[in-house]
């Protein structure tokens, strides 16, 4: 059994930046692709970026591309997003996502993180 706990979030002007962290408990951490998920209120939740088993390879939503950098850290079973530049349609509640199975299909999540940015 995994389980996932996000952290970092707050409020921050726009512009300013924010660093969130998803710790995970279990074993196999380095062997799944996880990923960063957020839902705005009133909207559906939408992916933002994932990392592969090794961290190599990452891909990001159109809408944080140049702004927002996933990493993990599998020494300490923790992921990692950096937010720079953030905008007032950046908030919303942040999860982080582990798939041990079909790709693309995540089987674990966080119980979510708030990041609020003010204009």
């Amino acid at each position: 059994q995994v389980q996932l706990a996000e952290a970092g979030g707050g409020l921050v002007q726009a512009g300013g930046s924010l660093k969130l962290s998803c710790a995970a408990s279990g074993r196999g951490f380095s062997d799944y692709v996880m990923a960063w998920f957020r839902q705005a209120p009133g909207k559906e939740r939408d992916l933002v970026a994932t990392i592969s088993r090794n961290g190599e390879a990452t891909t990001y939503a159109d809408s944080v591309k140049g702004r927002f950098t996933i990493s993990r850290d599998d020494a300490k079973n923790t992921m990692y997003l950096q937010m720079n530049s953030l905008k007032p349609e950046d908030t919303a509640v942040y999860y982080c996502a582990l798939d041990v199975g079909i790709p693309g299909e995540y089987d674990y999540w966080g119980q979510g993180t708030q990041v609020t940015v003010s204009s």
